[in-house]
């Protein structure tokens, strides 16, 4: 008798398809579209070498005579320009490119350190307790009682008064740190809650009895049940973190004036919105909005994807 094949059990790709994840994706046609404005904007940032058509950077190739001119299809523009130019003469369109792959890059890279950080110490906070987790609690009260922003603008400016002739890549090792330690918070406390719940169940206390040392428990055992609702916050909070960057860089304090972000741009073409150059500043904020929302509304979809209440 011929054996009877056994099954295989699908992929992890197979699972996700067939998962309520996915089948919410494909029925909501707002995480769609902003899935797809942010595909494009994350696309053309990390390839604006080849997507964009001018390098707005090479001093070589600027030209003050076209400086400020209107878009392409306003009186007096040029198709060489589809939207436009600066005070400098660079093409709008390729330096919205090259912005949005700085503020995505101190964006995620801030989120990504904060998620560390406060991951961390919300893990150790609501499984040892004590002191420590009073100690922990009372310091992110005390992050809470300060405007971000304002914490921000310490810390950048503090870093830039020790290091005021630092390399490019310090300013912005300084720019990420200084979002990260006022993003932290939400992830620490957010933890902690769930840390709470977990440390009693059942499966916790049989890794204990059987010896199971603390830190292979709360890095093996309860970080994997507690991930769901940080991932969330951490989708959203991407958000958050480049709207920091972008009011930085407005502000003069965000990253080196040789790499300007998103927020810069909108800060020189600040200068020339009341005399009638409106394209200077309009493009880079409609450019922030854009990303800014698409991942805001994807972060909501998100949220209620893995909501089992809501399915």
């Amino acid at each position: 008798m011929a054996p009877i094949p056994t099954p295989h059990a699908p992929g992890r790709l197979a699972r996700f398809v067939d998962g309520d994840t996915w089948y919410s994706f494909r029925h909501s046609p707002t995480a769609i579209v902003a899935a797809a404005i942010a595909a494009v904007c994350i696309f053309c940032a990390l390839f604006a070498e080849f997507v964009a058509p001018h390098d707005p950077f090479d001093l070589m190739t600027l030209d003050l005579m076209d400086s400020r001119l209107p878009p392409a299809w306003i009186e007096g523009g040029s198709s060489k320009y589809l939207l436009g130019t600066d005070d400098q003469g660079r093409d709008i369109l390729s330096a919205l490119m090259y912005g949005a792959r700085i503020s995505l890059l101190v964006g995620l890279a801030s989120v990504a350190l904060s998620l560390v950080i406060g991951v961390g110490l919300g893990l150790l906070a609501g499984f040892v307790g004590g002191r420590i987790d009073a100690f922990i609690m009372r310091v992110c009260d005390v992050m809470l009682s300060f405007p971000s922003i304002l914490v921000a603008l310490l810390i950048d400016g503090v870093g830039r008064a020790l290091f005021p002739q630092a390399h490019e890549t310090l300013a912005f090792g300084v720019l990420i740190l200084a979002i990260a330690l006022t993003g932290w918070v939400q992830y620490a406390r957010t933890v902690r809650g769930s840390t709470l719940v977990e440390r009693n169940k059942e499966y916790v206390q049989a890794a204990r009895v059987i010896g199971v040392p603390p830190l292979r428990i709360m890095r093996r055992h309860v970080l994997p049940n507690v991930m769901g609702p940080v991932l969330v916050l951490a989708t959203i909070q991407v958000a958050a973190a480049i709207l920091t960057e972008a009011t930085l860089s407005f502000l003069g304090v965000g990253v080196p004036p040789t790499s300007p972000s998103l927020g810069t741009l909108i800060r020189v073409g600040n200068d020339f919105l009341f005399s009638g150059e409106w394209w200077i500043t309009i493009f880079p904020g409609a450019m922030l909005v854009a990303i800014a929302l698409s991942v805001n509304l994807l972060g909501d979809w998100l949220r209620d994807a893995l909501n089992p209440r809501l399915r």
